[in-house]
């Protein structure tokens, strides 16, 4: 791979969890830095304050296990996927921007938190998930059911239109009870990635 350092010999590194896609990082490294990490399989920058090279992990055991590297388009900066062990700031959070390493499954994450919101306040007037959730796991698990029913019937049919209609449906009421029995999307990419073994 093809890097250029600059003048001090150093070249930014983004680190970024392999799994949530969170960014965790920046350092820098150098190009004896760069060999040691694909040497080792641990991420190894070159401290710029300690004017060393430095194993993310050394003394903590909080260590950045290398699961990719790329190149940009200027070949001047780096992409690191990684499998972090424990908090990746020396400050002790997930990420040195202070955000929690956790998967984002996009607006599924946001249609989560409104369903949990929406159940929190209880308010059945204004709120469909409020008014299901009132009748009971039953009510919830009959309408995935019923969603589910009307998704295959419509797969059987020419209308993508109704498909992707119904499939939505469904999505959003196995949300619903997800939220029900406890669960989030979070626990099903869990398990999902323990099959995948």
């Amino acid at each position: 791979m093809k890097i250029k350092y600059d003048k001090q010999g150093l070249a930014p590194v983004i680190i970024q969890d392999a799994t949530t896609k969170k960014v965790l990082m920046l350092g820098y490294m150098n190009e004896e830095a760069y060999n040691k990490t694909l040497e080792t399989k641990l991420v190894t920058f070159f401290s710029r304050s300690k004017q060393r090279l430095w194993t993310k992990g050394e003394e903590s055991g909080n260590f950045l296990n290398l699961i990719n590297i790329k190149n940009d388009c200027d070949n001047d900066t780096l992409l690191i996927q990684v499998n972090p062990v424990g908090p990746t700031c020396h400050k002790g959070t997930d990420t040195c921007w202070g955000e929690e390493n956790q998967s984002n499954f996009g607006f599924f994450s946001t249609l989560e938190q409104v369903i949990a919101e929406r159940v929190a306040n209880k308010d059945t007037n204004k709120s469909y998930v409020a008014s299901l959730f009132e009748k009971g796991i039953n009510k919830i698990a009959q309408k995935v059911g019923e969603e589910a029913v009307e998704t295959v019937i419509e797969a059987l049919d020419d209308n993508d239109e109704l498909f992707l209609y119904e499939a939505s449906d469904l999505m959003f009421h196995y949300l619903m009870l997800l939220k029900a029995k406890g669960f989030t999307l979070k626990d099903i990419e869990k398990e999902l990635k323990g099959r995948h073994k």
